[in-house]
């Protein structure tokens, strides 16, 4: 297989700009996770492009441009390229080519960028959109690398005034949007004088988020995070990485805003400067009655299409409609009449946002596509003009409508995702900015209203020199054009632009900022410094015995929740000591210190005290130290500080070590409270028995001295939990004890007190923390909202976790539930349930990993039966259509998996009854075309419903009765409006016997007369004989038949030929579905606090 890569034209070294091509062959047998094109050089640097054919654990062919290079390039190598993507359609690139832009900073880190959702892969398997034309895909790359120098040097702040944001992965729609805002001053101020506390947190209230947010980018020095924005959203990082669309997040964001500003000193701030007022009217021409209805707006949504301006659309939006003969308006007392009906404005807002209608539902094509046509809108907006039209005879003679422009909104891509920025001139004034996520430029006028009307361009949109490739005539599609209009009413500039200034600030929202500053300063600071210090993290007996039983079970303690102290390198450690002294209280003679070492059953224990001569040293010597003892380079000195007290808890002088000595830890059980805790630690010779020891402990644990104890040796965890016991009359040596070993004991209990405990021995007790797990279940039906909240354990087998299930759900038969793995990536249930006792999912923890990620979800539906008899039977959802191909019912058949078609035919007989008299003959049918009939004797075992529908109709008469004749597939279809070599298919397909001799007249006549068609309607159509797509029409006296001969006589032939009905399509449609699993949720946008 080659991938056939193609330079378009010859680049030097010095040319910073250039397109690849990128043809994969026989693309169907790729079989590769991650799929590379061969390095190409442009910009004098090599590129090359990666892709993922089925997906970056998403549906959507996933595409990304890589620098070829990176693991051999210097450190702290960058480059910065504006780039664009193409999967191209062999068969009509103008319509069905996917374009998506991007621009990238490309670094070591991030060596990669691109998009993940690229396209559906749904549609990438489409036959009708041509994307892999003789199982071929070409990706087109266009490359423009800027200089990174300038790229590096540039800085917004000081360039413009003004910082950026953050983009998180695919929140460019809110980076614009939030630039927007936060640039009509009088929004910002309410937003400051929203109330909120010292106490609340940024990532939980909107409120304190925003205004977080606010005071960053009119007050820092460079681009502002939005993660704690995102965080008090409800977002998680999927939801980060998922474009929304910029319009819809504007309304749901203000809406928020307006909930949270009820009872406050800023309510009704949204209404006042976004809200509106329209009247909807209908007006009787020839009696007195006039019926109105008044409606509040905060953006007004424009047509794209068809109209070459934004006046031209308020001229569309109030257009007149007569409602006459046949849709005449019933008026009250008045019946039938001829009327009038529209809609005027009685007020507009004093800050008019304008969505403007780019993307639409084709229902011919039956897809979503974008309106890249050429779309003005001036810089000064009269809604005044041509006598007032647009308003009501009762609006406001006193307020002049005359809005000037604040802000446009850019999309920059195709239907399947792209790129938002936003042009916003902040005072009104002349000047434009340029917000692109972290960079804001200074750009001029033209660049900000004319380059975004759309349109066509003569150039490439990445770089003028680029116009070179094609031929001058040669017109590109211009995919980055205006999206969203924000303009200010003239009479309201000063109000909406007010100053803002501190002083609007609350002074708690000041003082947490400066904070959060100086903290980030200090950060900053030791980062620079790091190579000056040390980190010394000392574990004391006090930090064992807080975390023990409570944030850590095994081992002895989790450093990162330990004291840690920054100490210069070349520190003596006995200053250390000193300055430990003054921290602590413990005088430096008895403070003990032991290095930890990494064992190899990857346990973490005290390995032995540091020597005299070693406390000599300076710091960073004794990290070299602790470096050999754990056999690898670490980044803190990590040490275990020992202290001898008296009862009373006063540190006294520390006991001598001596040979054969070695330094214990004991934990202490209680299998009645199922408690774990640290009692203390002590020295022990290793020829001691372990009988010895008791006396001690049973003083640690407050026991009585004579109290018989069960002793245990924690020996480690990971993979799983080795605790053994521990013979009390051998010795520590015989135990094989050492320095920095973990004695866990308990009460010996009678056989009569340990029947009432569930985890009776410490090692009983250890492997449930080890593998218990806390599980949320969630309805199937209502995969947001947690049901139950189970503690389970990790070993739990199916049938446990069922039962756990049922008896808190109090339904008697486990067997009932069915369960259904958690999507860590779309955050919603899997495609496929479980299996009952599925052999490769035994366990809780198989059930919970899904594509190398853990869960705590899992999904759940209560049955009508047992899983195990449902799974003995196949479920098929039917739909029943009558001799008239219209749909009567739609069934579901359940049936043993070994039976035939021909027994789903005689089950539907019995259901339907009267409905279904005649034969049954079962249909697979998609995409409006019949693509196989089921033979009587199939097995239903292997019939897929999930991605195609089951058709079960009548066999007519008339078939039956031509038994020698042809059968033919007979399909609707239109054809596109812009493009006639384009078929569309729509409505239901049917079969059609047709003489050999017989003509298209009398074939017309018996369709007619089967589905029903008035003569008037019937005499629009017209009569194609289709093959591959390609339509040849027919004339009343050709032999239908002959243009058939080379298809089967009994079965209709292949599904790529037949008999098309050209007609308009009359019938409601929706957007299809790009995902034809199980469950398939939408993503719209949500704020969720």
């Amino acid at each position: 297989m080659s991938p056939g890569p193609v330079i378009d034209k010859p680049v030097e070294p010095d040319n910073l700009d250039g397109k690849f091509t990128w043809t994969l062959k026989d693309y169907s047998r790729i079989k590769d996770k991650k799929h590379y094109s061969d390095p190409f050089v442009i910009g004098s640097f090599k590129w090359r492009i990666l892709l993922f054919p089925k997906g970056n654990n998403a549906d959507y062919l996933s595409v990304y441009l890589d620098v070829a290079d990176a693991g051999e390039l210097p450190a702290n190598w960058n480059r910065y390229a504006n780039f664009k993507l193409i999967v191209v359609s062999a068969l009509d690139p103008t319509r069905f080519n996917i374009v998506k832009e991007a621009h990238h900073n490309f670094t070591a880190r991030e060596s990669d960028w691109g998009f993940t959702q690229f396209m559906p892969l749904a549609d990438l398997y489409e036959p009708q959109k041509g994307y892999l034309h003789d199982d071929t895909l070409t990706i087109e790359a266009y490359i423009y690398v800027r200089k990174s120098e300038h790229f590096f040097s540039y800085d917004s702040k000081k360039e413009t005034g003004f910082v950026g944001l953050k983009n998180q992965g695919a929140t460019c729609y809110m980076n614009s949007l939030l630039q927007t805002l936060f640039h009509i001053p009088y929004f910002r101020k309410a937003v400051y004088h929203m109330p909120t506390t010292s106490e609340d947190s940024p990532a939980k209230s909107i409120p304190l988020a925003l205004q977080s947010l606010f005071y960053k980018i009119q007050f820092h020095e460079c681009s502002v995070a939005t993660k704690d924005l995102t965080r008090s959203f409800g977002w998680n990082e999927y939801e980060s990485f998922m474009q929304h669309d910029v319009q819809e997040l504007n309304r749901v964001l203000c809406e928020k805003l307006e909930d949270k500003m009820k009872s406050t000193t800023v309510e009704g701030t949204i209404q006042h400067l976004f809200e509106g007022h329209a009247v909807n009217y209908i007006e009787c021409m020839h009696v007195d009655y006039k019926s109105t209805r008044k409606e509040a707006f905060q953006d007004l949504q424009l047509d794209v299409k068809g109209c070459k301006d934004v006046y031209e659309s308020f001229e569309k939006y109030v257009e007149v409609e007569d409602l006459t003969g046949d849709n005449k308006y019933r008026a009250e007392g008045h019946g039938l009449q001829d009327a009038k009906k529209g809609v005027l404005f009685e007020d507009f807002p004093p800050v008019l946002e304008l969505q403007l209608k780019r993307f639409e539902y084709d229902f011919q094509r039956d897809v979503m596509v974008k309106i890249n046509e050429r779309y003005e809108f001036p810089l000064e907006l009269d809604l005044d003009r041509v006598g007032r039209k647009y308003l009501t005879a009762g609006a406001d003679p006193n307020v002049r409508n005359l809005y000037l422009l604040h802000s446009v909104l850019v999309h920059s891509g195709g239907v399947h995702g792209g790129h938002y920025y936003a042009y916003i001139r902040p005072t009104l004034g002349d000047d434009w900015y340029k917000f692109d996520d972290e960079r804001v430029t200074k750009e001029d006028s033209k660049k900000a209203t004319e380059d975004q009307f759309g349109g066509e361009d003569e150039s490439p949109p990445l770089h003028p020199t680029l116009n070179h490739t094609n031929p001058p005539s040669y017109k590109l599609t211009k995919h980055s054009n205006a999206y969203m209009l924000v303009y200010i009413r003239a009479s309201d500039k000063d109000r909406i632009m007010c100053p803002v200034t501190k002083d609007d600030i609350a002074e708690h929202l000041q003082l947490r900022l400066k904070k959060e500053q100086e903290e980030k300063d200090r950060k900053r600071k030791e980062k620079n410094e790091a190579h000056l210090y040390t980190i010394i993290k000392v574990a004391q007996p006090d930090d064992l015995m807080k975390q023990i039983g409570t944030e850590t079970f095994f081992d002895l303690v989790d450093h990162e929740k330990v004291k840690s102290f920054r100490v210069q390198k070349q520190t003596l450690f006995s200053q250390f000591k000193e300055d430990m002294a003054k921290e602590t209280g413990i005088p430096a003679q008895f403070q003990r210190y032991w290095l930890w070492a990494k064992r190899q059953n990857h346990t973490f224990r005290p390995s032995r005290p540091l020597a005299l001569t070693e406390e000599a040293l300076s710091v960073v010597q004794v990290k070299e130290v602790a470096n050999t003892a754990v056999k690898q380079a670490v980044t803190d000195l990590k040490l275990f500080l020992e202290v001898n007290t008296d009862a009373l808890g006063v540190p006294r002088e520390l006991r001598p070590l001596s040979r054969g000595d070695i330094l214990l830890f004991f934990k202490l059980y209680d299998p009645a409270t199922e408690k774990l805790r640290f009692v203390g630690h002590m020295f022990a010779s290793v020829n001691a028995r372990m009988l010895d020891l008791q006396a001690d402990m049973n003083r640690m644990a407050g026991f009585p001295a004579s109290q018989e104890l069960l002793l245990f040796e924690e020996i480690k965890f990971e993979p799983n939990v080795m605790c053994e016991n521990i013979d009390r009359n051998s010795t520590l040596r015989v135990c094989q004890l050492e320095d920095g070993d973990i004695i866990c004991f308990q009460r010996q209990f009678s056989p009569a007190e340990e029947q009432g405990y569930q985890y009776r021995s410490v090692p009983d007790f250890l492997e449930y923390i080890r593998n218990r797990q806390v599980v949320n279940f969630r309805r199937l039906e209502k995969p947001k909202d947690d049901d139950v909240v189970l503690e389970l354990s990790k070993q739990h087998t199916y049938d446990d976790v069922t039962g756990k299930l049922a008896a808190s759900l109090k339904i008697p038969d486990h067997t009932t539930i069915r369960l259904t793995a958690h999507n860590c990536y779309s955050h919603s249930p899997k495609p496929q349930a479980f299996k009952f006792r599925q052999k490769d999912i035994e366990r809780l923890s198989d059930m919970l990993v899904q594509n190398h990620q853990v869960s705590n979800i899992l999904y759940y539906e209560i049955l009508d039966l047992p899983l195990p008899e449902l799974e003995r039977l196949k479920t098929l959802k039917v739909a029943f259509h009558n001799q008239k191909t219209e749909l009567v019912c739609e069934q579901q058949v359940r049936l043993p998996k070994e039976s035939c078609v021909e027994d789903v035919l005689r089950h539907l007989k019995e259901v339907l009854g009267d409905k279904a008299q005649g034969d049954l003959r079962m249909l697979e049918v998609c995409y409006h075309r019949i693509y196989k009939v089921f033979q009587p004797t199939e097995k239903i075992d292997t019939i897929d419903d999930r991605y195609w529908t089951l058709r079960v109709e009548e066999i007519p008469e008339s078939e039956l009765s031509m038994p020698n004749c042809r059968l033919i597939n007979v399909y609707h279809f239109t054809r596109d409006a812009t493009h006639n070599t384009v078929v569309h298919n729509f409505g239901e397909p049917f079969y059609l016997k047709i003489g050999e001799t017989e003509s298209l007249a009398a074939v017309k006549v018996r369709i007619q007369r089967k589905l029903g068609v008035s003569d008037e309607d019937f005499a629009k159509w017209q009569f194609a004989f289709c093959s591959l797509g390609r339509p040849e029409y027919l004339v009343d006296s050709d032999v239908v038949a002959h243009r058939f001969s080379h298809t089967r006589r009994d079965w209709g032939g292949t599904w790529e030929y037949y008999l098309g009905l050209e007609h308009e399509d009359k019938g409601v449609r929706r957007p299809a579905s790009t995902n034809n699993n199980r469950y398939n949720y939408e993503k719209p946008v949500k704020i969720w606090n």
